[in-house]
């Protein structure tokens, strides 16, 4: 039994190596200043954009703004009135 090999252990490359030298995305730019992506900083161009794009979410400029329903904002403060079930 030696002499079997499984495929991703056999010398050659093979299938299974080919597709790992090219990038498998598509290179887009810097979502804060529009420059080509770097790889080391990606989807970024630079660590100054990388940390232009932390401190927005810091300050909360990303945030989902959410819709306040009905069920919402009959608890005021989160109090509820809960019932024991005994009267006094």
């Amino acid at each position: 039994m030696r002499g079997r090999h499984f495929g991703f252990a056999c010398s050659g490359g093979g299938p299974y190596l080919d597709g790992m030298g090219e990038p498998t995305y598509v290179a887009k730019p810097c979502p804060i200043c529009g420059k080509p992506a770097v790889a080391r900083f990606r989807p970024f161009c630079s660590g100054r954009c990388k940390d232009v794009d932390l401190n927005r979410w810091f300050k909360g400029a990303y945030a989902i703004p959410a819709a306040e329903s009905a069920d919402d904002s009959g608890e005021q403060g989160g109090e509820r009135k809960e019932s024991s079930g005994r009267e006094s």
